[in-house]
């Protein structure tokens, strides 16, 4: 027991004196060349963190408008092997008592095809002017009470509860919105816009709508879509059980999606269709691009952390190198050469230290809130800086870590050397 009390005992002394060492090395260092290492450190830190979190902020930030535009917090959808939610109207009152709902809309969905110039006579082998997609029959209230569909109204005007003979179709269907063009792909003509007279057809049976807006987001489900009062669709798809096919639901800001649907299954809504959180219900594709998009930023990361720890490695060697007569000397009166490593080690986590902290400051206080207001406009997402207090954690613990082994070789090269030689310069 002793012996084990000596060793912590030298240690503690070791630590005290290296800590007065890199004290007095700190003191004495450039100022310029400290500014400059932690400068290094501190954009080590930066690529660290915002390269990833923005590469997998591209694919969160389309997750996020889909929940906000489509999905809503926790979605019932039909089974797999079913087309509709059973027995919807008892779901809908389960919904309605839900802990924590804000809001929820009921949708029919069924695919159909719009087509305009319906009366026009073609000409021959000339194709109709038409495109195909889903059709959602909804009530327009609730609806955008779950996601604020209104707010995506590029021309015309959103559906009221009396637009029984109107319809709002999705941006990709207009060529002026659309200007990918590939084999397969129709979209309306030039003549086509708000006030035109178009040909609904679902199940065989056809009706008249006007067009009265066209809806532009970053989300498949709402650009692609065609959307009508449900009491129309009822109608004209022949749906006289009133079973739906999705129920959106949105909650109250602080309520868990998951307990929500905890909630849902207790009540014995998973018998007769699924439920799901928004991010269950994301297409299994974007799950793995983002995935993939979070190791792409890791490793970009590493050639960082690489590139810093050999900054850090040098400048200590360097530094060692050029004092090797002192080194000599602190060995000579007898301190211990742990003590020295120590206070370069110290020296260097102070420089990964301070570059850490500037970076968080310059993360969270800065950098974040600026791309959750302002995100980078992306074709197919709006991305934003994906930045969690953890995540950052840990990306902190690896600099240290770094930091540490590119201070502890190069000390330990030079300490090794003969004292005598040392002192002598030799």
């Amino acid at each position: 027991m002793p012996k084990k009390q000596g060793v912590f005992e030298k240690l503690k002394i070791d630590l005290r004196v290296g800590l007065f060492l890199a004290k007095r090395e700190l003191q004495r260092a450039n100022k310029w060349t400290t500014t400059l290492i932690v400068f290094v450190m501190l954009l080590t830190f930066l690529n660290l963190v915002v390269v990833s979190g923005i590469l997998v902020g591209l694919i969160q930030g389309s997750l996020d408008q889909n929940k906000k535009f489509s999905s809503g917090d926790v979605i019932i959808s039909s089974f797999l092997n079913r087309d509709k939610v059973d027995n919807s109207q008892e779901v809908i009152k389960i919904v309605e008592n839900l802990p924590g709902l804000r809001a929820y809309s009921a949708r029919y969905t069924a695919g159909g095809s719009l087509q305009a110039g319906y009366r026009d006579v073609l000409l021959k082998d000339e194709k109709p002017n038409s495109v195909a997609g889903q059709v959602s029959g909804i009530d327009p209230q609730k609806e955008n009470g779950v996601t604020n569909l209104s707010s995506l109204i590029v021309e015309g005007a959103y559906l009221e509860p009396t637009d029984t003979e109107s319809i709002v179709v999705g941006s990709f269907w207009f060529r002026k919105y659309n200007k990918n063009e590939f084999p397969g792909l129709t979209t309306f003509n030039e003549d086509v816009k708000i006030g035109s007279r178009l040909l609904l057809t679902i199940n065989g049976a056809s009706k008249e709508y006007t067009l009265k807006g066209i809806l532009k987001s970053k989300v498949s489900e709402v650009d692609g879509g065609m959307f009508i009062l449900d009491s129309e669709f009822r109608k004209l798809a022949g749906r006289s059980d009133y079973n739906l096919n999705q129920i959106a639901i949105s909650l109250k800001p602080g309520t868990d999606p998951v307990i929500a649907k905890k909630a849902l299954l207790a009540s014995g809504v998973d018998k007769d269709g699924r439920v799901q959180t928004s991010e269950e219900a994301i297409p299994q594709f974007l799950d793995q691009i983002k995935t993939t998009f979070g190791l792409l930023g890791n490793a970009i990361s590493a050639i960082g952390l690489v590139v810093a720890a050999i900054t850090i490695f040098i400048v200590i060697f360097v530094n060692a190198i050029t004092r090797r007569r002192y080194i000599g000397i602190l060995k000579g009166i007898g301190i211990a050469p742990r003590a020295i490593i120590i206070s370069y080690i110290l020296q260097s986590l102070l420089y990964a230290l301070i570059g850490a902290i500037v970076g968080s400051i310059l993360v969270f206080a800065f950098l974040k809130p600026f791309f959750d207001a302002n995100p980078i406009d992306f074709p197919f997402s709006d991305g934003i800086l994906v930045a969690t207090v953890s995540g950052t954690s840990i990306r902190v613990a690896i600099l240290l870590l770094a930091t540490i082994v590119a201070g502890y070789i190069p000390a330990r090269i030079v300490i090794r050397q003969n004292t005598l030689s040392a002192i002598l310069g030799r």
